[in-house]
């Protein structure tokens, strides 16, 4: 009888870990709730405009009412302060915190890419996936900025709408580490959306040290959509490294991509 094929053990390891991370399929009632985390999540991460800031009591109600979970306590921790502040004291510290600090941008494929062409090749890619799914996120934003990328998965489903955000989860992870050492109530928005997603390995801490200390790649030849350009300021707070070793994306103005007309959809809203 011939040996087994070497490889076996690798396959092996390999399925095991897929099983582990494979999640049980869910009732609707359970996906439903989810899907409204999820778009919980996508509203509470974006620019807190005046119509933002007018739902806050219905948003403070649909948290209440979620259903007992890790999640579900972080962002009643996050509302206890989103709904007590005023709402130019919310902007002010928005802007601070997502636009002006290099570790806490919102787009996600800045941290895996960087300022390279995979970048661009990656914001095209995600962009089909989300027409492919026949969603129109009628282009106020980068297809990458955090609340698109939520809503998709709240509209599409735990498997391909979450597929982004499983892909992004380094770059998550650094989001919250930094806003954690900023002192940011938004740290809870991204607790609560990391508790969904699959554990942290060794490597994924690993990657995310080196990201804190290194930076995401950099190539600055044929990258002006996606960089800062001749005549922009550096962000100045919250630099990976000293402020030469790569430069960020600028951040786009605050849109409100993911939300309707209609205002906020936490009651069931398609």
């Amino acid at each position: 009888m011939s040996p087994l094929p070497a490889t076996l053990p690798a396959i092996v390891r390999t399925r095991v870990r897929a099983a582990v991370r494979r999640q049980p399929p869910m009732s609707p009632q359970e996906a439903e709730e989810r899907a409204l985390l999820l778009r919980l999540l996508s509203l509470l991460s974006q620019y807190p405009d005046e119509e933002l800031c007018a739902h806050r009591p219905r948003l403070a109600s649909a948290v209440a009412a979620l259903p007992g979970s890790p999640a579900a306590r972080e962002l009643s921790a996050f509302m206890d302060w989103f709904a007590a502040r005023d709402p130019d004291a919310l902007a002010r510290h928005y802007v601070e915190t997502f636009d002006l600090r290099r570790r806490s941008g919102l787009y996600l494929t800045y941290y895996l890419h960087g300022d390279t062409r995979r970048r661009g090749m990656a914001l095209l890619t995600l962009a089909r996936r989300y027409r492919a799914a026949g969603w129109d996120t009628d282009g106020g934003e980068l297809p990458d900025h955090l609340p698109v990328v939520l809503e998709f998965a709240a509209l599409a489903g735990p498997g391909a709408g979450e597929a982004p955000l499983r892909l992004h989860r380094r770059g998550l992870e650094l989001i919250r580490h930094a806003l954690a050492e900023c002192g940011s109530p938004y740290r809870h928005v991204l607790s609560a959306l990391l508790g969904l997603l699959p554990p942290a390995t060794e490597a994924d801490r690993a990657a995310v040290a080196r990201l804190a200390a290194e930076g995401p790649p950099d190539e600055e030849v044929g990258l002006d959509p996606y960089g800062a350009g001749p005549g922009h300021g550096p962000y100045g707070e919250g630099e990976f490294a000293p402020p030469s070793a790569f430069v960020p994306p600028m951040a786009a103005p605050p849109t409100r991509a993911p939300r309707t007309a209609a205002g906020p959809r936490t009651e069931g809203h398609s």
